[in-house]
């Protein structure tokens, strides 16, 4: 045993030691291995050659023989861009020393709307607007950004790739890289003339009725009829757009659209009311906003489509020329307004800021509003329509402030004196912490958390025999932990593990891995790094048995069911055995599909419920939802009924648990021969006949280790507590004549137990 537990001790250490050496050369830039694969005179007719990389993040300089041509950039180099996959969408730019986009080309990305349905040459052509836009403007704020053409099919991939390529513009251009001289430029060196900040007044705490916050524009308001939409469509020179108008009477209200935000207290407690609003604060990260959004009318602004890829792509919040769409985990439903006067509306929702994306809640910002309309089976048109905001003044602080002193020029590599607004520039790039800590830094509370859940569940396993020994307040610590589980660490903090993330780590190890990608969801990192480690001492239950949140909402609920008195049905060992392999068989199908395409193995990944259940706590489509109730009804009567035969995680995990270096769980020579009582009693029948436990499916409940010190159920204990007795009451000096007990009825009784 010691020397097996020295040898995967030493390979861990080596794997360790490898991956921590090769991950800091694949995080790097993936700009120069793209670049290889496309030509200069992809992004500047006229280009030659490519030139040197500069800079960091690096910029690749384009030549027209000897004449600085331009630019060319990777947009994940500068901004996030996901898609349905929760894959980085990588895209090629050329961008000119005026700051104008000349060209781009796609290089990588894992979307199943591109891949299978739409072809790629169609999704990259609908960007053709943004060529010839002038970033300068755009991120000054003068001017709106330029919207891509959409592709039916593939709106939000085209309207992510869009979003990162001009928000990696608009950085690109803020930071004085492109043009020292370009008075466009937004960048540090505006930051050295200003005169005062300005921050939100989170002091006043008063509360005001709708009409109010109507009226002085904290709340905004876009109505739109269905007269107007027909008119705006009619007008966009889309015949096929305008053969199909809106049904309806000219006044009838197509959309009224409020938005609001609800970070400082006098809104948000007035919209939301006291305990709402104290839940978004303590969900709220250091300096995240939220805003409300809510709509009357006969067009949903949330639509459908985030129920399908988790984003709403009919909003879209914009400033300073930069944009971002909300997913389903920035989204929570509400029921109605907690403002005296406010109206009753159809759609609430309110929404926090994605942390990546830099917003000032004191600055003017936009709600775009997607309006779509079918035009035919599959086609579609649409046009925006904005719902400007700007915060009232009353909300916010000035503070003056006098301008900092000018900084000495920084100095390149080569010696040559670096523009000022570049060594600006560099200083505040070079200050940055990469964004997995800023993620790990504001996930404090959490992290703690997490971890003194971990330090009791160690406890838990080893101290195990002294707590089985106790089993009413055993089975009472095992269902608050379960609770915790469920309620915390699922639907809170959304730390539900999945079989996507061992298809994507599988993946990455292939495809290049990168420790940073990993980081930026510290629960899901620590909890996997968890379970790495328990499966080498217990296998899988641990994870299966006491930290998944969909498998503590079965065991509670069918908790309930017995105490209900729902029956419970056992299934024959016959069949339980031709059972269970159908979750290895789901887990094979789904790995061999992610070697093809992991966006496809994605997809089909939505075999477990965990995503509707947990993340989503229900609110999603039909379909998703009845196949989650039909496998929850399914254990009301067979417990953990999709733990045993179809979780494909729950495979994956029993493969590496196979590995475990140690024996826990305890047995006595007669179980299984005759004793039954354990392979009867066991939840998930986890027991053969045999009496050995079959690690791959037991869940780590304990059940049969409280059986195994149990002398009143347990005929070996049993036996075991009569010799005990009669040697007590042989030793005892008040019975020196104990008369004699007929031996038969105790044999009778211990054969009872052993048969049941």
């Amino acid at each position: 045993m010691i020397v097996k537990l020295t040898r995967w001790l030493c390979v861990t250490i080596i794997a360790c030691g490898l991956l921590s050496w090769i991950s800091p050369a694949i995080a790097q830039s993936k700009l120069m291995e793209f670049a290889g694969h496309a030509a200069p005179q992809d992004f500047f007719p006229k280009a030659t050659r490519f030139g040197t990389p500069q800079g960091e993040p690096p910029i690749l300089p384009v030549y027209a023989d000897e004449t600085l041509a331009g630019y060319v950039y990777l947009t994940t180099d500068f901004t996030g861009a996901v898609g349905y996959s929760g894959k980085p969408i990588r895209i090629l730019v050329g961008i000119d020393p005026q700051g104008v986009l000349t060209g781009f080309k796609l290089v990588e990305h894992k979307e199943p709307i591109v891949l299978v349905g739409v072809p790629e040459a169609r999704v990259v052509g609908a960007l053709n607007k943004l060529i010839g836009a002038h970033i300068g403007p755009i991120a000054s704020g003068g001017q709106q950004p330029p919207q891509p053409d959409i592709v039916s099919g593939a709106t939000v991939t085209i309207l992510v790739m869009a979003d990162s390529v001009v928000r990696s513009a608009v950085k690109l251009v803020k930071s004085g890289r492109l043009s020292p001289g370009d008075a466009s430029s937004a960048g540090p060196a505006a930051a050295a003339v200003a005169t005062e900040t300005k921050s939100l007044d989170l002091a006043q705490n008063e509360t005001r009725d709708w009409q109010s916050l109507l009226g002085d524009g904290s709340v905004r308001r876009l109505t739109l009829s269905v007269s107007e939409i027909n008119s705006a469509f009619e007008k966009s020179d889309n015949k096929d757009a305008a053969a199909y108008p809106e049904d309806g009477k000219p006044e009838d209200t197509f959309i009224d659209l409020y938005a609001a935000l609800v970070t400082p207290p006098v809104i948000g407690k007035s919209l939301l009311g006291d305990s709402v609003y104290e839940r978004l604060q303590k969900r709220l990260k250091p300096g995240q906003q939220a805003m409300l959004v809510a709509g009357n009318g006969i067009y949903s602004f949330k639509g459908s489509g985030y129920v399908r890829g988790g984003i709403f792509d009919r909003i879209e919040l914009e400033q300073a020329g930069a944009g971002v769409r909300f997913r389903d985990r920035n989204h929570e439903r509400l029921g109605d307004l907690a403002a005296q006067g406010a109206p009753m509306l159809r759609e609430i929702g309110l929404f926090t800021v994605p942390t990546d994306f830099a917003f000032d809640p004191t600055e003017p910002w936009d709600l775009r509003l997607l309006v779509q309309r079918a035009t035919g089976t599959r086609e579609k048109a649409f046009l925006t329509f904005d719902l400007p905001y700007t915060l009232p003044d009353r909300y916010v602080r000035r503070e003056k402030i006098a301008p900092p002193a000018a900084k000495p020029a920084a100095v390149s590599q080569a010696g040559v004196a670096a523009p000022a607004s570049q060594a600006a520039s560099s200083e505040v790039a070079s200050g940055d912490e990469p964004l997995w800590k800023q993620m790990w830094e504001r996930e404090t509370g959490s992290i703690a958390i997490t971890l003194v859940a971990l330090a009791i569940l160690t406890g838990i396993f080893f101290f195990q025999n002294a707590l089985v020994r106790r089993p009413v307040f055993y089975t009472w610590l095992r269902r608050g932990f379960l609770a915790f589980t469920l309620v915390w660490l699922g639907w809170y903090a959304n730390a539900q593990l999945s079989v996507v993330n061992v298809l994507t780590f599988t993946n990455a190890l292939v495809t290049g891995f990168s420790w940073e990608y990993f980081l930026m969801a510290p629960l899901i990192f620590i909890l996997w790094s968890a379970v790495a480690i328990s499966l080498l001492f217990w296998g899988r239950g641990p994870f299966c048995g006491w930290l998944c949140p969909f498998g503590a909402l079965q065991e509670l609920m069918n908790s309930a069911a017995k105490a209900v008195g729902i029956p419970q049905l056992r299934v024959a060992w016959n069949l339980h055995e031709r059972l269970w392999p159908i979750k290895y068989v789901i887990f094979l199908v789904l790995f061999g599909v992610s070697l093809y395409s992991i966006a496809a193995a994605e997809h089909l990944a939505e075999v477990e419920p965990f995503k509707t259940a947990i993340i989503l706590k229900f609110m999603r489509e039909w379909p998703f939802v009845l196949f989650a109730v039909a496998l929850l009804s399914a254990g009301l009567f067979v417990e953990r009924f999709f733990c045993r035969y179809l979780c494909p995680l729950g495979a994956a995990l029993a493969i590496p648990g196979r590995l475990r270096m140690f024996e826990w769980l305890r047995r006595w020579p007669e179980c299984g021969s005759p004793c039954q009582r354990c392979a009867n009693e066991c939840p998930v029948q986890s027991i053969h006949p045999e009496g050995h436990i079959n690690v791959n499916e037991c869940i780590y409940c304990m059940h049969c280790q409280e059986l195994y010190y149990d002398d009143h159920r347990c005929p070996h204990m049993i036996q075991v507590r009569l010799k005990r007795e009669r040697s007590a009451a042989l030793a005892s000096p008040s019975t020196q004549n104990p008369p004699t007990k007929p031996v038969r009825p105790l044999i009778s009784y211990v054969g009872k137990i052993v048969k049941s």
